[in-house]
């Protein structure tokens, strides 16, 4: 980006940013205005930089930059549809805000809800993982996040507590040309058990923007399955970024499904923080046109005795370009850590392209670490069999990719979900070989 858009982009920034936080909370005031101060002296990820080589973000400067209005006249009618079957708990938020008359909490011994409403009674417990694990100092769109904190989702577990049904977080855009801020924040206590699903969806086809920062953490033994599904309009700017604290023996799974946006990143950080602890991660990201979709994660092991496993698949089509880069580090502590991690990327035409950078860091010596790429095409051989078996050659082409990405969709326990984005794959599948 040109440094004269640059300083445009963050002159209208800071003219939309509160001047002087509101909050009666010290605490969160303090953070805000931090946050605020942070902003002036951080520049926009450019491709002169390293994290941000292969995506261009400047067509976020052409779009008026601010924050979208609470006003919404949203019924259930218009978004029942939206709802998955098994959750009994739905917090859904509109544009940012949260919509109370669309939420269904039923749970009482849960803890969760808007979190300016949950401060007056759980203040010392927001406090202490709030804007602790996603650091805002180095990271633009996590800073800009926090800056402008107001609503969000808070949800705590208590202790040797197993929620029964999924928790629904659903974020649904419906203003042009704004730019929606979402939190959240997901605090396991020691033994737990719970699944997230958070959700993006939109109602309009406008550009905007989706700024959205995830805090998860696990006590000891707590475990989590965090379903997230990116499925926002291709005219949409989708910014994101999640980071998981693991404790002692705790474990965290995650597949993450990116169908939507013109532009979309998802920065995913999971830290090891003690002996023990497992996460599995998986991804799958399916687009088309001129979309360009960029996942970052990094798995953090700091202790011994961990284990992680990753896998990230990308069916790319069009002019369409996918960015997977994938560390791993293991730190000198983190002896007997066991790793994998594997980026698979299949490329529908041959202008579609995926730039993918495996990486594996490694500062112990009695570990087992493992990482592959490849990137290709569907197989002939497979193609002619299926033909063989009378399918004909769009029928084949759609079979093989829809199998090609059902593999990380069935990882997925939500049967309501994982129906829904089968189906998903396999209309969008087929729109492609329709082409």
């Amino acid at each position: 980006m040109n440094t004269v858009a640059s300083h445009d982009y963050l002159t209208s920034l800071l003219q939309s940013l509160p001047k002087k936080p509101t909050d009666s909370v010290s605490w969160l005031k303090q953070l805000r205005a931090e946050a605020i101060d942070q902003i002036g002296k951080q520049k926009f990820p450019s491709l002169r930089d390293e994290e941000w080589r292969f995506t261009d973000i400047s067509p976020l400067t052409k779009l008026p930059y601010r924050p979208s209005l609470t006003v919404s006249d949203l019924q259930l009618t218009d978004i029942d549809h939206l709802f998955l079957e098994e959750p009994s708990n739905r917090l859904v938020f509109v544009n940012g805000h949260y919509a109370p008359q669309l939420s269904n909490i039923i749970d009482a011994n849960l803890i969760i809800g808007n979190l300016p409403v949950l401060m007056a009674d759980h203040s010392s417990s927001i406090q202490m993982h709030l804007g602790q694990y996603a650091q805002y100092q180095d990271n633009f769109f996590t800073t800009q996040n926090t800056a402008f904190l107001q609503d969000g989702a808070f949800i705590s577990i208590a202790r040797n507590t197993s929620v029964p049904s999924p928790i629904h977080l659903l974020n649904i855009a419906t203003q042009p040309e704004v730019t929606n801020y979402m939190r959240c924040l997901l605090v396991a206590d020691t033994g737990s058990d719970v699944t997230l699903i958070e959700d993006y969806v939109s109602l309009q086809e406008s550009a905007y923007i989706t700024n959205a920062v995830t805090e998860i953490s696990l006590a000891p033994n707590a475990q989590a399955r965090h379903y997230r599904v990116q499925r926002e309009n291709k005219n949409a700017f989708h910014l994101a970024n999640c980071t998981v604290a693991l404790a002692h023996a705790s474990r965290y799974q995650s597949v993450n499904v990116a169908l939507g946006a013109q532009i979309s990143r998802l920065n995913l950080d999971v830290r090891l923080n003690d002996e023990a602890a497992e996460c599995c991660i998986d991804g799958l990201t399916l687009i088309t046109d001129n979309q360009l979709s960029d996942t970052h994660t990094c798995i953090d092991h700091l202790k011994p005795n961990g284990n992680s496993q990753q896998q990230h698949k990308c069916i790319i089509d069009g002019s369409a370009h996918a960015v997977f880069n994938g560390k791993i580090m293991v730190r000198p502590q983190a002896q007997q850590t066991n790793s994998s991690q594997s980026s698979r990327n299949l490329l529908l035409s041959s202008q579609a392209h995926i730039d993918t950078k495996p990486q594996l860091e490694i500062f112990a010596d009695d570990v087992k670490c493992a990482h592959g790429a490849t990137v290709g095409q569907l197989d002939s051989e497979e193609l002619f069999y299926l033909q063989s078996r009378g399918l004909s050659m769009n029928e084949a082409r759609n079979l093989l990719t829809y199998a090609f990405g059902a593999e990380i969709i069935n990882r997925i326990s939500v049967s309501s979900l994982r129906q829904r984005l089968e189906q998903a794959v396999l209309n969008q599948t087929q729109q492609i070989q329709d082409r």
